[in-house]
């Protein structure tokens, strides 16, 4: 990779505003330092990837990895609508499902013994809920078909969707069959209702579930595989972006297409280009859309729309719903999707939070950008202490380009300055790493045993996919919006099976969001001295007696044959208080930002204005400050020595003109001037000569503005919220003198 940011992210015009040299990368890393460095290789894990030839009988399903789904009760709380207050078992819908399905819950994969709340909800409709649409039986009563679920993300929703699905689609195969045998004007023949089943497994798509990312799409394929162990011949096939069509392709032609699991984009794709998926899409008589919220917070509707036109009509379908959120958009997707009298299930009570009560969480906005990277280094190096051989934290960014610089520092830095040091595991997700190396790395972080590592994502791991034993959310400026913060903080306290926790670290101009968007949700302050003082505190602790810290924790060094072991918790390096001491960690930051790459920093900071600008409203923030802003945290938390260069073209672009105000070019009014017109229509006419003779508008004669800085000093604009006066107003030339000759 030898192109800087500009010329992926904007035109050729915007290309001259960064003044950038090529740079070198490895494996789609971000380039960060002048000088090589090791990186951290990726463990190979043995986990049940998807692979797009699997099928059910070819898959041997591990009990360890439970996606989404909640062996014990939910969390305490009042219950929505009508909910049970104690969950009902699996074992009591035995009569209600097959058997094969029932078996894959309770013995071998899952083993599962409860249902979480909105399984409960789903399983009371079956079997009505999966019983083929032209069914006559008089024994099970008439339910609504369709269904508008909202529940909490990690509450066990792609097993509340999958089971009807799966249902479904085995009642779906049994009537085909039994109705060939009928048409054929037989009352029996095996061969025969085999045949058309067989027929019909191959030209009908069962079930049609749309997910808005990669991985979350091949969790929920995995899953539905796992749930299908004890099915006969079950297959389930996966169609994403960035693999090969060709390959989904010829295992969609040759296979059977029980289930389909697909994203928006590839899906509307084929659909346009493959004639045999058209053919049978129009098949399918259930669809499933997971995450809808998210899915229209990404910009899929129009492919939603496309998507709907290839399927049968309402009446010929079942659709489900399923999101954490019902915003107003989502509701006119169900208008549109959903039958009229389709079933709403709620399992979010209206007195709770939409992040789950029980995980605490903290919001600090940090006094200047220069406290950034030492108060998430506290942060991670706080995880560790307080949750010694199992910390796993999932720390988010807000561009692709933030995350692959802060990657490569939190790996650089865990090694000097965190508690557990080198045996610190620090994994990477964005969008410019290949879907290959997504999915090793997201396996590896869900596998880690290390009691010590970090994933370091986008938003690509905000929503539905599921990481057991997180124990910590650390959110590095502002989310796309409050709905995204929830599902973040919801990659923690899953399952009842840690506690977690939730921070939120702010600039100071970024605070607008916090009292705006998340006024509503329970965040306590935290400052950046109080936590210094927090984890300073918990090192003396450990200092004293390392073994008390550990007890209870399984460390094991070496195995049976006396061979040193990998991977499983270490107990740290004492003494960690002179370690973890401001001066020493400032130390560290400080030799480290010697080596950084200008050009990695020059391309985020560009990445970061295209990012916050256009959420200038939400931040109740002018954009000019916005700029100013993220020419601060280059300066003061990256370390260059000058703030980088924007060219005017490129302000222009962004909505900024000269990255002041939006009245650039317009003089200024004084408003005790007395020389206003009394009259609103008078000199309504004239012509300002001025703005001929300085276009650029009316500044003091003495004013130098840097050559290479064409939207002037960065203190001009800052405003007295970043601790500096703001400038006096400007006069405009010879106002006082020359006005009495003007008139």
């Amino acid at each position: 990779m030898t192109c800087s940011l500009l010329t992926r992210a904007t035109t050729a015009s915007s290309r001259a505003c960064f003044h950038s040299h090529p740079f070198q990368s490895q494996s789609n890393r971000f380039a960060t330092f002048r000088v090589k460095r090791a990186g951290i290789s990726i463990p190979r894990v043995r986990s049940q990837k998807y692979e797009s030839t699997a099928t059910a009988s070819a898959v041997a399903p591990s009990v360890a990895l439970q996606e989404n789904i909640a062996s014990a009760p939910a969390p305490t709380g009042v219950p929505a609508g009508n909910l049970l207050l104690e969950q009902p078992s699996w074992e009591s819908i035995k009569q209600m499902i097959s058997y094969p399905t029932l078996r894959a819950i309770i013995e071998k994969p899952y083993q599962f013994k409860t249902m979480t709340p909105v399984q409960a909800e789903v399983a009371k409709l079956l079997p009505g809920l999966a019983l083929p649409p032209d069914s006559t039986s008089n024994d099970i009563p008439t339910h609504p078909r369709d269904l508008l679920v909202k529940a909490k993300t990690g509450t066990g929703k792609t097993f509340a969707f999958l089971i009807p699905a799966i249902e479904a689609r085995v009642n779906a195969i049994h009537a085909w069959g039994k109705q060939a045998v009928l048409d054929a004007g037989l009352v029996s023949d095996k061969h025969l209702e085999g045949q058309a089943r067989r027929q019909f497994t191959r030209e009908h798509v069962g079930t049609l579930i749309i997910s808005p990312t990669r991985e979350l799409a091949t969790q929920i394929a995995n899953t539905a595989i796992k749930l299908t162990h004890h099915h006969k011949d079950f297959e389930v096939r996966l169609f994403y972006g960035g693999s090969s069509k060709r390959i989904q392709m010829r295992d969609f032609m040759k296979g059977r297409r029980d289930i389909v699991v697909a994203t928006p984009g590839r899906l509307r794709d084929l659909l346009q280009s493959e004639p045999e998926v058209a053919k049978g899409v129009s098949k399918c008589k259930m669809v499933i859309f997971d995450e809808a919220d998210m899915l229209l917070d990404m910009g899929f509707r129009d492919d939603i729309d496309a998507i709907m036109s290839y399927l049968p009509p309402k009446s010929e379908r079942q659709t489900f719903l399923f999101s954490a959120t019902l915003s107003r958009t989502v509701r006119q997707v169900a208008q549109t999707v959903l039958a009229q009298d389709h079933k709403f299930i709620d399992v979010v009570p209206e007195s709770e939070s939409p992040v789950h009560a029980h995980v605490p969480q903290y919001h600090t906005v940090l006094p200047t950008p220069s406290h950034q990277i030492p108060h998430l280094l506290r942060l991670l190096a706080h995880d560790q202490l307080t949750n010694p051989g199992k910390s796993k934290v999932l720390l988010f960014l807000p561009t692709t380009r933030m995350t692959q610089l802060f990657a490569t520092l939190t790996r650089e830095l865990s090694k000097t300055v965190l508690p557990a040091g080198a045996h610190t595991r620090v994994y990477e997700i964005h969008s410019k790493r290949t879907q290959d190396s997504r999915i090793a790395a997201s396996d590896a972080f869900r596998a880690d045993n290390s009691g010590a590592s970090i994933l370091v994502s986008s938003d690509v791991s905000a929503r539905g996919v599921d990481y057991p034993g997180v124990t910590r959310v650390i959110q590095l400026g502002i989310p796309a919006a409050t709905e995204q913060y929830i599902h973040r903080v919801g990659r923690t306290g899953r399952q009842g099976s840690t506690v977690g926790r939730g921070d939120l670290v702010l600039l100071p101009w970024e605070i607008g969001f916090l009292s705006w968007q998340l006024n509503e949700v329970p965040l306590k302050p935290v400052t950046s001295d109080e936590l210094a003082r927090q984890v300073q505190d918990l090192a003396v602790h450990y200092d004293a007696d390392p073994q008390a810290v550990f007890k209870g924790v399984p460390i094991k060094l070496h195995d049976a044959r006396g061979r040193p072991t990998r991977g499983g918790p270490r107990m740290y390096d004492a003494p960690l208080s002179p370690r973890l001491s401001s001066e020493e960690m400032n130390n560290s930051i400080a030799a480290l930002l010697k080596h950084i790459d200008e050009e990695a920093v020059k391309e985020t900071f560009a990445s970061l204005l295209g990012y916050y600008i256009p959420k200038s409203p939400e931040l109740r923030v002018q954009k000019g400050n916005i700029l100013a802003g993220c020419r601060s945290w280059a300066t003061e938390a990256c370390g260059l020595p000058t703030p980088p260069y924007v060219s005017d073209g490129f302000l222009q672009k962004m909505g900024l003109n000269d990255g002041r105000t939006k009245h650039f070019g317009k003089s200024h009014r004084d408003p005790r001037s007395s020389g206003r017109p009394v009259n609103s229509w008078e000199a309504r006419g004239k012509q300002n000569n001025r703005s001929f003779e300085n276009p650029r508008g009316n500044f003091r004669r003495d004013e130098q503005l840097d050559n290479n800085d064409p939207s002037g000093n960065i203190d001009e604009y800052r405003g007295a919220r970043y601790g500096r006066e703001r400038p006096e107003p400007r006069r405009e030339w010879g106002r006082d003198n020359d006005r009495s000759g003007r008139r």
